[in-house]
Order: structure tokens, then sequence, then C-alpha cells
């Protein structure tokens, strides 16, 4: 994965800052200047009875407000013309020049046009933020009611419920742990940049700039362990994944560009396993029998790896570019990896000679893939503007395209697939999107 030099450094100014498409769009959607704040944002963005920054309900978009509340009507531009040029003149980040433009003549054509999740509410006061352009596992939802975020410095929870946020942890100072483990660094760590997060059941784990990991209970008050995975300058935690063992013991592995992968065992609080490969590894996924990972990072071909031993069982070959998504189909059989070509391939593991699909994006990269847990539904986040859900029972040949402005800081499901969460970095429009899964509850229609 790319670090912050020279003409990274400037990409990510101008990834994160839409194109000025004109004076009224650079105005209303992405602040009055570079210094703007949500307090710049004029009146019409706030309610006047409580100055809290208005949200969108289910309600309000069915009667036609724009669901980030972006006011089209106010402009000299459309909706429609300014996704066009936002179509035209995104810029794609690539490692390796025109990858893009390469993969898309092994792609499967879908079928656009359905509703599996539908709209539910978009939450400014919410706001999602992003530290590595590259990095966008910043959204975790823990039931179809509790997601949690990175906003700033912060580790915050949103209730949907309750309508109510709460910061969980702190980062912008000094963070050490309050319990005693062989291992833990007491001394803790100050001012972390936090790259990625996980949050599954009642364990966070927050992955930094610097090698740092944090892990947090989150039924107990304070910090329980924090570890440097190392202090070689490439250190950057990529990725870290939860997930239990066999034994039904909680661990997490953790990917970083170092090269390595290591794996915690969280009831003992050690690391348990560490392997090494040949280039960073942006992103690791663990099969649901615990036997096999998914390694992807920045070689196009991605890698199957026993998981106790560490060695290649396969080269996984067709993407054109880095890799930074993977997730396993609960069946344990087909995964999927996403990639800077544009690009989600489904693999099965029976055959992996070649990939089984391909699945092309709009804007740019694909940077996070989930599938709900009883494997009905694939989604896919592109850097901004797409979430894509793939209807898996169909081979993947319909979806649903979930299409707004902003950058993609994270996507989630909740574990009983009700709730699909959306987090958007934006200056002006950062919010969490919240999607309801659409049932068809007919048989209650013979109760009426």
């Amino acid at each position: 994965m790319s670090h912050y030099h020279g003409d990274d450094a400037e990409y990510m100014a101008d990834e994160y800052d839409m194109e000025d498409i004109d004076d009224d769009m650079d105005e209303e959607i992405r602040g009055r200047d570079m210094g703007a704040s949500d307090s710049d944002v004029d009146e019409y963005d706030y309610s006047v009875q409580n100055n809290k920054i208005a949200d969108t309900s289910a309600a309000q978009a069915r009667r036609g407000k724009d669901i980030q509340g972006i006011p089209w009507e106010r402009l000299s531009i459309t909706r429609e013309k300014y996704r066009q040029t936002r179509l035209e003149q995104y810029k794609n980040y690539e490692n390796i020049p025109n990858s893009g433009e390469g993969s898309g003549k092994d792609c499967k054509v879908t079928k656009k046009g359905a509703s599996y999740y539908e709209f539910r509410r978009n939450s400014r006061s919410v706001k999602s933020t992003i530290l590595h352009f590259q990095l966008r596992n910043l959204v975790w939802a823990t039931s179809k009611h509790d997601v949690y975020l990175m906003s700033h410095f912060s580790v915050i929870h949103w209730s949907s419920l309750t309508g109510s946020r709460s910061q969980v942890l702190n980062v912008s100072g000094h963070v050490a742990p309050t319990e005693k483990h062989p291992g833990s660094l007491l001394e803790g760590f100050t001012q972390t940049q936090v790259s990625t997060l996980a949050v599954k059941d009642k364990l966070l784990v927050a992955g930094g700039f610097q090698g740092e990991l944090i892990c947090k209970h989150l039924d107990r008050p304070g910090v329980s362990f924090c570890s440097r995975t190392t202090y070689d300058d490439n250190a950057i935690t990529n990725a870290v994944e939860i997930y239990a063992s066999p034994s039904g013991a909680v661990h997490f592995t953790a990917s970083n560009n170092d090269c390595g992968v290591r794996d915690f065992d969280m009831e003992k609080y050690q690391l348990s396993k560490h392997f090494r490969f040949d280039w960073p590894v942006n992103h690791t996924s663990q099969s649901p029998d615990g036997k096999l990972l998914i390694i992807v990072g920045d070689n196009p071909e991605g890698l199957l790896v026993d998981s106790v031993t560490g060695k290649a069982i396969a080269l996984l070959s067709g993407h054109l570019d880095f890799s930074f998504a993977s997730a396993w189909h609960p069946d344990g059989v087909t995964f999927a990896t996403g990639n800077q070509d544009k690009t989600c391939r489904i693999w099965d593991v029976r055959n992996l000679s070649k990939s089984m699909a391909v699945l092309k994006g709009n804007l740019g990269a694909i940077r996070s893939i989930r599938y709900t847990s009883d494997g009905r539904y694939m989604a896919t986040a592109e850097p901004a503007d797409f979430v894509h859900v793939y209807d898996v029972k169909s081979g993947y040949e319909r979806e649903q395209e979930i299409d707004f402005f902003g950058e993609i800081s994270g996507i989630s499901y909740s574990p009983d697939t009700e709730s699909l969460f959306i987090g958007v970095w934006d200056r002006t429009y950062g919010s969490l999107l919240e999607y309801g899964r659409c049932r068809n509850y007919s048989y209650l229609d013979s109760l009426v």
C-alpha cells in the first residue's frame, strides 16, 4: 500500500475534494473554504428549533428530499449532471497504470435496479472520517441498531434506535491499558492515528499508522491490551479481522505493511502466529472453518494460505493491480477479492484456476466487501459514491446500486442482516447512511 510521499499525498487532497464543477456546487457542497467547519453551513442545513444538523428520514426521502440533504433545487447544476461530471472526472488511484481500463473485458453484465435494502435514515450528526485514502474499514455494526465508526480521533458508538451517539475510545491523547497482560505495552500510545478498525460482539480493535494495536472490551472500562506489531518505518496496520477459532476462542488477525500477518489470541492476550510474505499485506480473511486465509496486498496476485502453517496453497491470478479487500461467503466455498483495477472477483476453492465472476465498479477501486451472515447478499464499496449490493443466489446477476456523493469510510451489515450502514466522509455532508432489508411479508395478507 502507498505511503505518504509526494504524489500520493497530493492524490489524497485530490480524491477527498470533489472537483469544483461550478461555483454553486463548490459553495453548497464543499464548504466555503478549506478551513470550513460545520458551523459554516448555512441555515438550510439546520433545524431552526434546536440548531441540530437536519437528518433525512425515509418519509422525507419518499416525499422527494435528497437523502443527503443536498439542496439541488438551489444549485445551478442538476443532480444528474453532477453525477455525469463526477463519473467523467473522478480520479481512481492506481499503483499499476491503466489497470482500471484493462480489467473490463471479463466483467459480468449485471441487471441493475433491484431493491434489497431500502433507505431508512441519513444521520448527519454522525461524522464519519478517514485518515488513509486506501483503507476504508472504519464502520462496524454489532446489531441492527448499534454501529461503531471513526470520527476524527474518536471511536463513536451510534444507536439508530435512540438517535444518540457516545464516545467509546479517544486516541487523541494518551491511551494506556488498565489491565495487565504479559507482552502488553503498559506505557500505551500517544496521539494514535487510526488506520483501521474492527468491532465484533464485545471486542474492539483499532490499528494505527505506527503498527499500534489497541484492544478494548465494550463491556469493560478502559483499554485491555496495547501492542506494537513492529517498529519498522513501514509499519502501518492495514486491516484487522476478529474471529472465533474452531475451539471458540476469540482471535484477531492484523495485516501490516511490513509484509506480516499476525494472529493474536485474545483469551491469553498473546501473539499466536506470525506469517511473512513477499509484499505488504493489505487485507486478510479467515474461512468459516478456520482452515484457510485469503491474503491480498501490494501484488496483483493474491494467495490462499493454510491458516496453521502460513504456506501458500494456491495463487489467485486475474486482478491487474493491488488488492485491499477480501471476504468469505458463509458457505466457506466461495470468496471475493476487491482490487484497484475497479473489480471484485468471485472465487471457488474447488477450482482456483480462474475466478468464477468479475464484477465492475463505476468510479474506482473496490475497497470493502461484506457478505450478509445468511449468504444471500454481498455488498462492495468503491472509494466514493457507490455501494453495490449483489444477489448471491442469482449468481451475482442482479444488483442494487446505492448512489450518493462522498468518500466511503466503510460499510457494514448487522449480524442479523437487517441493517446496512455506510459511512460517508465529506467536509459538509459527512454522515452515516442507514438502510434496512426489504422483506416480503405476503403471508400476513391472509390475516387481513
